[in-house]
């Protein structure tokens, strides 16, 4: 495979990424459009998935959002999903410019909170011919309720309204909000687990460096509106796979099978990975290569064989 850097404008920023090439193509080939979840860059475990994909014969580009990473965007750190989820349109878009692929033969894969608005993009972007939603987050409000409980939810209701106070004064201003923290019952964090913050750490030291373990605070506003549940009773010719974490308790595995449940294509496959857990799927070689394996096959199924 041969792997290029590729940039592309969405609305008005310009849009960096990594596209993967299978060897030896001579007709135009499927291509699966990749993005992270929450506060991520490219490099975090994503290539994983391309290279697999690449190696399958299928196209993969791999993309910063804006304001994330190598990617333009005034406001750093800031993740608004819908304009996350038009990154990922404007990615399509930029796929059928290119020669090598077949416009006809599009996915998107995502994870965590990606794995929400490839969901999403299944209900609203016809272009999309299979997705891969993986461990994804279904309901924010829930979620956040769920993960912060009583207390730490009022907690974190307080910095939020403090964050509006502070843009109203001054539009330039803004609340900035751990990703994780070592100490979730002393320090607020939008997903307060111990074991996510050290993931992370390890990450950036490793292979991500450009990572950062914050988001402004009206990242976690725009979260708790988050529903992909109206979205997902719309997909009705989309062939979807989502791979789930047994017993995950930070994107909530009940409310993810719940989501699976309500999809009304036939289409359907649901995987359940025994003794996996959330960050296991970004730490564990051996769960990566599980989950990657089960991806790849499903869209050999759904884009490569239909050719």
């Amino acid at each position: 495979m041969r792997r290029e850097d590729v940039e592309f404008v969405s609305e008005g920023t310009r849009i960096r990424g990594w596209l993967y090439l299978p060897d030896e193509h001579t007709d135009p080939v499927p291509a699966i459009v990749l993005a992270g979840g929450w506060c991520y860059v490219r490099e975090l475990v994503m290539p994983y998935y391309a290279e697999a994909f690449a190696e399958a014969g299928m196209a993969a580009l791999v993309f910063d959002y804006r304001n994330l990473g190598v990617s333009d965007g005034a406001v750093r750190q800031h993740l608004d999903p819908w304009a996350q989820i038009r990154d990922y349109q404007n990615a399509l878009s930029h796929l059928e410019t290119r020669p090598e692929i077949d416009p006809e033969r599009l996915g998107a894969w995502g994870i965590s909170y990606s794995g929400g608005h490839v969901l999403i993009l299944a209900a609203t972007d016809p272009r999309v011919r299979a997705i891969v939603s993986q461990i994804p987050v279904v309901d924010g409000y829930r979620n956040m309720r769920r993960v912060h409980g009583t207390m730490g939810y009022r907690r974190l209701w307080d910095l939020i309204l403090e964050d509006r106070r502070v843009r109203f004064a001054d539009p330039d201003s803004r609340l900035f909000i751990p990703h994780a923290t070592a100490d979730p019952d002393r320090d607020l964090s939008t997903w307060p687990f111990p074991e996510t913050f050290h993931t992370f750490l390890d990450l950036k030291e490793r292979e991500a460096p450009l990572y950062e373990n914050r988001s402004t605070v009206e990242s976690v506003d725009l979260l708790l509106n988050y529903d992909v549940m109206p979205f997902v009773r719309r997909v009705y010719n989309t062939p979807t796979l989502m791979i789930v974490a047994e017993g995950d308790d930070l994107t909530l595995w009940d409310l993810e099978i719940d989501a699976f449940n309500a999809l009304p294509v036939a289409d359907k496959e649901l995987t359940v990975l025994a003794h996996t857990s959330h960050m296991t799927l970004y730490s564990d070689q051996s769960k990566l290569q599980r989950a990657a394996n089960a991806a790849t096959a499903w869209f050999e199924k759904t884009l490569l064989s239909t050719h």
